[in-house]
């Protein structure tokens, strides 16, 4: 397993030496900071914690600053695990872009864009109840959601208005179409969850 935490800056188009277009979004990843590394023996399983985007000392808790202290690196905002690492790191080498090269195939995680609370025509595409015939408040309801006599309830996953997005969502098999070392950019072919400046997880 390899990775890297980046952010979304956006999506781009560019095209390829068949004069293709590629649909790909721009992450700059990186560069984290290796804060520990965890051993079976010691906690129960391999993993390498990664440190993202540094921190002024003053927006951490103690409890943090100790962690950080004890690593020798400086304070992060954000910190992620990553399970079973291929490479042998320690306490405060930095992960850069090169682990990838162009071709790999990855997984990205991110937190999908918060819509709130959102009605069924949006959340779910209802069509909605007729436009005329007296109908003056019903245009957007969701009609009938269950009988009244019997079950005299509403069955669990029933289709209605609620919170909208908001939700970590990984999509899987995404082609690294471009790397730009220098800039720490990866391209990935296609779309990741996000608004821009979000936070990614690039997995390998």
């Amino acid at each position: 397993m390899r990775g890297i935490l980046g952010k979304k800056l956006g999506m781009t188009r560019f095209f390829d030496d068949s004069g293709s277009p590629v649909v790909a979004t721009v992450i700059e990843a990186g560069p984290c900071t290796v804060v520990q590394v965890k051993k079976e023996e010691n906690d129960g399983y391999n993993a390498v914690q990664l440190g993202y985007l540094e921190q002024m000392e003053k927006r951490v808790t103690k409890p943090l600053i100790g962690h950080f202290n004890k690593a020798g690196v400086s304070p992060f905002k954000v910190l992620r695990e990553i399970r079973d690492f291929d490479e042998e790191v320690k306490a405060g080498d930095v992960i850069q872009v090169d682990q990838f090269s162009e071709g790999d195939i990855v997984k990205v995680t991110g937190v999908s864009k918060g819509h709130g609370f959102t009605g069924v025509v949006k959340r779910h595409g209802f069509g909605g109840g007729p436009k005329s015939h007296g109908q003056s408040d019903r245009h957007r309801a969701p009609g009938s959601i269950g009988q009244s006599a019997y079950p005299k309830r509403v069955f669990k996953g029933m289709r209605m208005g609620g919170r909208m997005g908001n939700k970590k969502h990984t999509i899987r098999n995404m082609k690294i179409v471009k790397i730009v070392p220098e800039k720490n950019l990866i391209y990935v072919h296609g779309a990741v969850p996000g608004a821009r400046n979000s936070l990614v997880e690039v997995y390998c």
